[in-house]
């Protein structure tokens, strides 16, 4: 059993693990990027880009509608690179370099707690009956807007553990969480992504995009536990 943990408290709310996700909705959206700009959106020592192939590196974009959460029902969209820890290829997992959210208290909890670097920005998800659309500005500038259908699941959602990497207060920080992911598969040719004039926009074009993801997926009442962050 995993042991419990009192961090404090963030206004008023008390922050503690692990810390539980009930209900949120979930986009995951995959490329194979080059690996050379992909390094360079890494910073520091403590990570290098994992190699997937011939040269390639993978970018994971996750849109996050997170609805009730302990830390609030805010919206997020993870920019991931899978990485492993330097001299370490065996521990690949996610290394968040932008995780802009629009709520502060989570921006707070995530940067003093996590290290993740969470910012305040201009963050929404529409709904149709049969389409989702996210839109997002950074610094007020126009970012990403990314439209894609809704689909039916094709199963019950499984809980997988995942690695997500981060550096707090200068030093390499894994966050391990356990997270149901996406059955819901999207065509990658129905995935409409715009690109705007942010500086994370301009990131974005340096690894080929927009253009249409390798793989998509989307699910609805996902549940999540993430854990005590550790030193790498």
């Amino acid at each position: 059993m995993t042991e419990s943990k009192h961090w404090g408290e963030i206004d008023g709310v008390s922050i503690d693990f692990p810390m539980e996700v009930t209900d949120m909705n979930s986009a995951t959206l995959t490329w194979s990027v080059p690996i050379e700009p992909a390094r360079a959106l890494i910073p520091g020592d403590g990570f290098e880009v994992a190699d997937v192939g011939e040269g390639t590196a993978m970018l994971v974009l996750a849109l996050v509608d997170y609805r009730e959460n302990p830390w609030g029902d805010y919206d997020e969209v993870n920019f991931g690179m899978l990485v492993h820890p330097t001299g370490r290829p065996e521990e690949i997992g996610a290394f968040q370099w932008r995780m802009p959210v629009n709520q502060q208290m989570t921006t707070t909890a995530g940067r003093e707690v996590l290290g993740l670097p969470k910012t305040v920005e201009e963050l929404s998800f529409s709904y149709t009956d049969d389409t989702v659309t996210v839109e997002l500005a950074m610094g007020g500038e126009p970012t990403l807007t990314a439209t894609f259908p809704r689909p039916e699941p094709l199963g019950e959602p499984s809980a997988e553990g995942t690695l997500t990497y981060s550096y707090l207060d200068g030093v390499p920080t894994l966050v391990p969480l356990t997270i149901e992911l996406p059955t819901g598969m999207i065509d990658p040719a129905d995935v409409r992504l715009e690109l705007g004039s942010s500086p994370a926009a301009d990131e974005l074009r340096s690894l080929g995009l927009p253009k249409s993801p390798d793989i998509a997926m989307w699910g609805e009442g996902l549940k999540g536990t993430f854990e005590w962050p550790t030193p790498v």
